[in-house]
């Protein structure tokens, strides 16, 4: 199969919101022309000062590949596209909508990719005759921030494509894992969820408030995490140290298969968190957009410290054929 660089290569993200926006970030920092298609003219009207600031902040405007933006589907000029990454609406009937129109328009060698968080790139492409190209490409808020990508291969994907979207994102600059059965959760969120299951139940049982779990979290073994990831820490720490814990642990952690009482009580009060103005704190309009600058700045800092481990971005000299297939 043909390495296909991003720089020049046409792309397209269907859906300009939070996350459509930042994932058009991420391929235009990697070279790629990209094409964002969103219905809603207030949400399009800011796509392309916000992708431009970012590429900004980070030092990449001046390498990053061309950002348009249109209406609709049909306004694409499809001729060429590699990569179609869907980051619409989580409604599992409006995803296999669209993707039953990628079949009629976007050209037979591209990939199609739903960034979905939810749902099985197995069960957005049942039915469809392009589930072998169809993939999930899950990014994490913000996507152009947080470096990790999971490249999820369906029932039905083909294996190398899955390889090629790997190495595509890790020249737009990503960190792209290759998820190689199309669980719930996939990788990341699954443990992410494991992790909350037992915060969640010490909260739920007493033990400590929320304001201190966050705390063991970030200034514990959360911090080292930015060093060594559960793997890597076991041969830091000695192996047999970490397996006897395990054995005097596991038995009493939360196993419960439903939410922790501290999440559904929040739901049913309708204290979702930020949107609402409230959740396990007050969120007035003034520390929210406190709380997101100090939250982004964070995040900035980390890349910078991770830098030298980070994939390296192809230079703006760098060639490839526009519209390359995979």
């Amino acid at each position: 199969m043909d390495i296909c660089s991003p720089r020049n290569a046409r792309t397209v993200v269907v859906g300009g919101g939070t996350m459509g926006a930042d994932v058009a970030v991420v391929l235009a920092r990697g070279g790629a022309r990209v094409t964002v298609v969103d219905p809603h003219t207030a949400r399009r009207d800011l796509l392309l000062p916000h992708i431009a600031a970012e590429l900004d902040a980070a030092g990449l405007a001046a390498g990053a590949g061309p950002v348009e933006v249109c209406a609709s589907l049909q306004d694409v000029a499809w001729d060429g596209v590699v990569l179609v990454v869907e980051c619409i609406t989580e409604q599992l009937a409006a995803k296999q909508h669209l993707f039953g129109e990628l079949v009629a328009l976007a050209p037979a060698s591209a990939v199609l990719a739903s960034n979905s968080s939810g749902f099985p790139i197995s069960a957005i492409a049942h039915g469809l005759p392009t589930a072998q190209r169809m993939l999930g490409l899950h990014f994490f808020m913000p996507a152009h921030l947080v470096p990790l990508v999971e490249v999820v291969l369906g029932e039905r994907s083909d294996p190398t494509l899955g390889q090629w979207l790997h190495g595509f994102m890790r020249r737009c600059g990503s960190v792209p894992v290759l998820v190689k059965k199309d669980k719930p959760g996939f990788l990341a969120n699954r443990m992410q969820h494991a992790l909350s299951r037992e915060a969640f139940a010490l909260i739920d049982e007493g033990i400590a408030s929320p304001e201190d779990v966050d705390a063991a979290v970030r200034f514990g073994f959360g911090f080292r995490f930015l060093a060594a990831g559960p793997v890597l820490q076991r041969d830091h720490a000695g192996i047999e140290v970490h397996c006897a814990a395990a054995a005097t642990m596991y038995p009493t952690l939360s196993n419960t298969n439903v939410p922790a009482q501290a999440l559904r009580d929040r739901v049913a009060n309708g204290e979702l968190g930020m949107k609402t103005g409230k959740g396990f704190f007050d969120w007035p309009e003034d520390r929210k957009r406190a709380e997101r600058a100090r939250y982004d700045a964070l995040l900035r800092q980390g890349l910078a410290l991770l830098a030298s481990e980070l994939p390296t971005i192809e230079p703006a000299t760098a060639q490839a054929t526009p519209g390359a297939a995979p």
